[in-house]
């Protein structure tokens, strides 16, 4: 191949790959790659206490603050429970701009009837959601959660361990953050801000 042909072969390649690389620019600009449902999109299908059955789908609609935890927890839960919904109100939203959302993580003990007296003696609007163990294990892994019976685990008064993270979730459906067990209450509510203005 001559100097001149390999020029040409070169200069040709150079404007292919500009060509690909605006067309890819422009694919991203006016139809953006979605984000996953939830944390990475996984499906999960519990029973909710406002009756039926909630999924990844439900996600989307309303930004949504989701906690897991149980209803039998001494601290973490009852205290983020709490918090959540007084920054709620705090905030002036309705449940209508803002769901919380409680996902039990022991089924063996939790049932529903249980579950929505527990999470509606904070606050009526709070969806409870329960699933069989496998159920659980599906939704856990759909927002990369861990749990583990603690104590004394051959008894009923056993403890779980778990993840202790209140998820931020947008009107899309999709991830937005999370809020730390104690985090301070300013970056908290600047974080729902957030969330909730999109």
């Amino acid at each position: 191949m001559t100097n001149k042909a390999l020029r040409n072969f070169r200069i040709v390649l150079w404007v292919l790959v500009a060509v690909a690389a605006i067309g890819a620019t422009a694919l991203y600009v006016f139809k953006p790659p979605q984000r996953p449902l939830g944390l990475n999109g996984q499906a999960f299908a519990l029973a909710s206490t406002k009756g039926g059955t909630f999924t990844q789908d439900d996600l989307r609609g309303t930004p949504s603050l989701i906690f897991f935890g149980y209803t039998f927890c001494p601290d973490v839960c009852p205290t983020t429970l709490a918090e959540t919904t007084a920054w709620r109100a705090q905030l002036g939203l309705t449940p209508e701009q803002l769901r919380i959302i409680f996902v039990t993580v022991d089924p063996e003990r939790d049932t529903a009837e249980m579950v929505k007296s527990y999470v509606e003696g904070f606050d009526p609007s709070v969806i409870g959601l329960v699933g069989t163990p496998e159920e659980t294990d599906r939704a856990k892994a759909a927002f990369g959660v861990f749990s583990e019976k603690a104590g004394d685990v051959d008894s009923e008064f056993y403890l779980v361990n778990h993840t202790a993270l209140t998820f931020l979730i947008r009107a899309d459906g999709s991830f937005q953050g999370t809020i730390a067990y104690e985090e301070a209450s300013d970056t908290a509510l600047a974080k729902i801000e957030k969330l909730v203005k999109g």
